[in-house]
């Protein structure tokens, strides 16, 4: 059995009145000690559904089921809830150097998960505490302990981040873009640091670099839905989503010349108070047909593409755009 099961997930907005569709029949599985990334431009739904399992923001479930261990977290009461975030569950929040409270020094904010859910006492929570600083490569630790924020630099406090959601000692870390906003060199630390943890993950970023050496599978999303999804290896060598090939296709390479203008993909992606009934990228495909805008294709080869539907293969040659 997977360690967590998402099944139809599909999470709403209420925004002055009208709907906001963010995640939409979403479903995937995550394995003991897998590493699933979770890629797509921004604001295609990746953020609202990993804080959706958690039912870390004010969202309404339209439908779906997210199983932790054969539990369902979104029929949890709140006081469960608050049980398994941080202790079963960790997450990295986006951009460091915001998401730290700047009232509280380093050490209070990493043991406070320690504490809550009563793992430690004072002092054995201290010692956790500079052990996992250590442990994410901050330099002299005890004295780190006692700063505050505004102290560290964007890979240090990415670092501390990183330990808090460690400190409890959870079975599955969810990272939303960490290594956001990051020079180079740091963002290698950061993956290699995460790649060390030998641990379940979900992340989420817009590195596709980052999924190469860091992910087992892959999920592409676009506006709100997963379009294609598979092994890293397969979805960033061997493409089949149209999508999925014009993002990979927009990536700068080592061939890219200086002065180059890069390949960008035209058009927008839909609104999603009115999603369409078709695939949500058929307006700016290349290869759209009267179908793709008309019905959702089913999956086929873990693609969402009537193009890599067998059953309608025969329909392309008399059902063009």
């Amino acid at each position: 059995m997977a360690l967590l099961d998402v099944q139809n997930l599909s999470v709403s907005f209420s925004i002055q009145d009208r709907k906001l569709h963010a995640v939409r029949d979403v479903s995937f599985q995550l394995n003991e000690g897998e590493i699933i990334g979770i890629v797509g431009e921004s604001g295609c739904g990746k953020s609202a559904l990993v804080q959706s399992l958690l039912r870390l923001i004010p969202s309404k479930i339209e439908t779906g089921k997210v199983l932790f261990d054969g539990v369902d977290l979104l029929q949890l009461t709140p006081e469960r809830l608050r049980a398994i975030r941080g202790r079963e569950i960790g997450m990295i929040f986006q951009d460091p150097m915001t998401s730290l409270n700047p009232t509280m020094q380093i050490g209070a904010q990493i043991t406070e998960s320690i504490l809550y859910h009563r793992l430690a006492a004072p002092k054995a929570a201290q010692e956790r505490a500079i052990e996992l600083l250590r442990l994410t490569g901050v330099p002299d630790p005890e004295a780190r302990y006692t700063q505050f924020p505004h102290q560290l630099s964007g890979g240090l406090r990415q670092r501390v981040l990183i330990a808090i959601a460690l400190a409890a000692k959870p079975r599955i870390l969810i990272a939303d873009e960490p290594t956001t906003a990051l020079d180079p060199t740091i963002q290698a630390q950061i993956l290699h640091l995460l790649k060390q943890l030998k641990m379940s993950q979900i992340v989420i970023t817009h590195d596709i670099g980052a999924v190469a050496s860091l992910c087992d599978r892959v999920l592409v999303m676009y506006a709100g839905k997963i379009v294609e999804a598979g092994t890293a290896q397969d979805v960033l060598t061997a493409p089949k989503h149209p999508y999925t090939k014009m993002l990979l296709y927009s990536l700068p390479t080592l061939q890219t010349k200086r002065g180059e203008k890069l390949y960008a993909i035209e058009g927008s992606p839909p609104s999603l108070f009115t999603p369409p009934p078709g695939c949500p990228f058929a307006a700016r495909c290349p290869h759209a047909m009267n179908i793709c805008a008309r019905e959702f294709p089913p999956t086929h080869e873990n693609t969402a593409c009537w193009l890599h539907n067998e059953r309608n293969v025969n329909a392309f040659a008399t059902d063009p755009r």
